[in-house]
């Protein structure tokens, strides 16, 4: 009964944890823009200030990662950066002027680099492998809060303003800090971390089966590009009015839910991680196919459900990849370099990519995310045989 009672204080605490943190991304990541444009900056310096924050987090993140992990210290610095990284929002309202607000938002970028790929370390640790509880709840429920808070701010900011933008996501995050602060420490122990022979990026990165999930998450998230930039204007351009896109962008983020808290724990007790991530793969050539040939209504809800599969399955399918094949000394490191990283670099090139594609092909040139997506199923291949010889290793000891 007690090791229940337990259980259940962790899974309590991680989704308290998920739900604060992603609550606040919810309420700030959206609006940070339109809080910029008001502060008099104009389109090319809104522009270069995230593009530099982005540039930030992918060098944040792992240099984190691997400060952490080396010192077995991935609670605290959670807990730290968290805080800080909602000091640093509330500082967004005392800047003016384009150098005040890129000192602020490169160091809110620095702060929050490390804050989702730490919450999953933490959580995958606490569940052990599901032992516990099922990692895809509380990411599940992470989601769910960043559409609640963005919803709830959209309704505050043309009362109070979008500083309240900035006021609720900076308190959400001090929140996140003191929840973070709060929870059991489940990872490597620290006299182990201690005792352990000092191992770095070169020890992740020399690891083939992690580096054939980060290539093949890199172009399945990669292929969501032209979707993300582009769908909007496409659907704008032929007749679907803003209400019914935004109900399509909302089903989209409800698929995710539902296969975070549902069918993706599910679909990876009866498949491997290397047949989930195919799956996924085979998803995103389905879905990017369909936008490349019809924005017919019934098409697109079909098409904006496979985000479940796109997103939410292969992140899971992942995650439980990196768990199996990373030592547990070396997990903060290894998702900040999947994370901000691996997808963070694959986003930003195929977003720079979409945009000449989509202007020379319109909807056609979705056929060359399909094809992107597509070209992961060797790596997902890979991953399953290497599951098969493994358990054939050990049914012959």
């Amino acid at each position: 009964m007690s090791n229940r009672t337990d259980d259940r204080r962790r899974l309590a605490g991680h989704l308290t944890l998920f739900v604060t943190l992603y609550a606040g991304y919810g309420a700030l990541s959206p609006f940070l823009p339109l809080f910029l444009e008001r502060r008099g900056l104009p389109a090319h310096e809104i522009a270069w200030l995230l593009a530099l924050a982005i540039v930030v987090r992918m060098v944040a993140g792992p240099l984190a990662g691997r400060i952490a992990d080396r010192r077995g210290i991935v609670r605290p610095v959670l807990a730290g950066a968290a805080a800080l990284a909602g000091l640093a929002a509330f500082g967004h309202l005392a800047a003016t002027g384009f150098a005040d607000l890129l000192v602020v938002g490169l160091a809110y970028a620095v702060l929050t680099a490390p804050l989702a790929p730490f919450s999953d370390a933490l959580a995958l640790a606490a569940s052990r492998n599901g032992g516990r509880f099922v990692y895809g709840w509380v990411r599940g429920d992470g989601s769910a809060a960043f559409i609640l808070a963005t919803s709830l701010v959209g309704w505050l900011v043309p009362g109070l303003g979008i500083e309240a933008a900035i006021l609720v996501g900076g308190s959400l995050f001090l929140a996140a800090g003191l929840v973070a602060n709060g929870l059991p420490a489940d990872g490597a122990p620290e006299e182990a971390v201690r005792t352990a022979p000092r191992r770095g990026f070169s020890d992740v990165l020399a690891n083939r089966r992690f580096r054939r999930v980060v290539l093949a998450a890199s172009l399945v998230m990669g292929a969501h590009a032209m979707h993300d930039a582009f769908a909007m204007i496409l659907w704008s351009r032929n007749s679907i009015p803003a209400g019914i896109a935004g109900l399509l962008w909302s089903e989209a983020v409800a698929a995710e839910i539902l296969v975070f808290l549902v069918a993706g724990p599910w679909i990876l007790a009866r498949l491997n991680p290397g047949r989930a991530i195919g799956l996924a793969a085979l998803a995103g050539a389905l879905r990017w196919g369909i936008g490349a040939e019809t924005v017919a209504l019934p098409a697109l809800i079909v098409s904006q459900c496979l985000h479940g599969l796109t997103f939410a399955l292969l992140h899971l399918a992942c995650l439980k990849e990196i768990g199996r094949c990373v030592p547990p000394d070396l997990t903060a490191t290894a998702l900040t370099l999947y994370g901000p990283l691996g997808l963070g670099l694959s986003s930003a090139l195929f977003t720079l990519a979409s945009g000449p594609l989509f202007a020379a092909y319109g909807a056609s040139a979705f056929w060359v995310m399909s094809c992107v997506s597509l070209a992961a199923l060797p790596m997902a291949i890979g991953l399953a045989r290497g599951d098969r010889s493994r358990s054939g290793e050990r049914v012959r000891t």
